[in-house]
């Protein structure tokens, strides 16, 4: 099992990660939302052990864009927050499984095993367009049957446009989709994620519409 764990609290992290190894089991540590995304672009975890409380954007704002991006990864939030309110918010949001601190580790492993079994039977989306295919689950992209390979941001902009086929997307849209908080984009970004995407799958495949954005074609040729 192969587990991220984001929480911003050192000594529990500490402790979580040292009896989770313990354990047999692999584990990577984010202490943030942006760690946390950085880590998803380059690794499959089994399942997210996320506190709510962290520094910059929230716990549930994460979740809430994972479920929104297609990635079913089973999430147990972790959290002294005890409301009920927040429990709900939580579970709403897409969680799995919801675990108040302090909590018994052998009561962690036995939720998180609970989660991941449940989460065999779930399907997430293969969006098509022509002989394009996106495989949400796997993040994997083929033309015509054969593989191609993308950067991370790549295949972000290839999924907004995915998601809303025959609809114009604005640039600041895509920019909101593609890189959510960061900051200091340079203008022509966009446009060179697109000109790249039309190398890599066809010069049809992307149009754009002057004044307004682009959109994914839905007939071709």
């Amino acid at each position: 099992m192969n587990i991220l764990l984001v929480e911003d609290d050192p000594m529990l992290a500490a402790a979580i990660c040292n009896r989770a190894r313990q354990e047999g089991l692999a584990v990577d540590h984010a202490a943030d939302a942006e760690a946390a995304r950085l880590a998803l672009i380059d690794h499959v975890y089994s399942v997210i052990l996320l506190d709510l409380g962290l520094p910059g954007e929230s716990g549930l704002s994460l979740l809430a864009s994972l479920r929104g991006g297609y990635d079913a990864t089973p999430v147990i939030i972790l959290t002294a927050r005890a409301q009920m309110s927040e429990r709900i918010a939580g579970l709403d949001a897409g969680a799995d499984d919801y675990l108040l601190k302090p909590f018994e580790f052998d009561e962690l492993w036995a939720r998180m095993r609970a989660v991941t079994r449940r989460s065999e039977g779930k399907t997430v989306p293969l969006l098509t367009c022509g002989d394009v295919q996106l495989d949400v689950a796997r993040q994997a992209v083929t033309r015509g049957g054969q593989p191609v390979t993308l950067s991370a941001y790549e295949y972000r902009t290839l999924l907004a446009f995915m998601e809303r086929p025959g609809r114009i997307v604005t640039r600041n849209h895509l920019e909101a989709l593609i890189y959510g908080r960061e900051s200091e984009i340079e203008s022509n970004t966009v446009a060179v994620f697109v000109h790249q995407l039309r190398r890599k799958l066809g010069e049809d495949i992307i149009g754009t519409v002057h004044g307004q954005g682009y959109l994914l074609r839905t007939e071709r040729g």
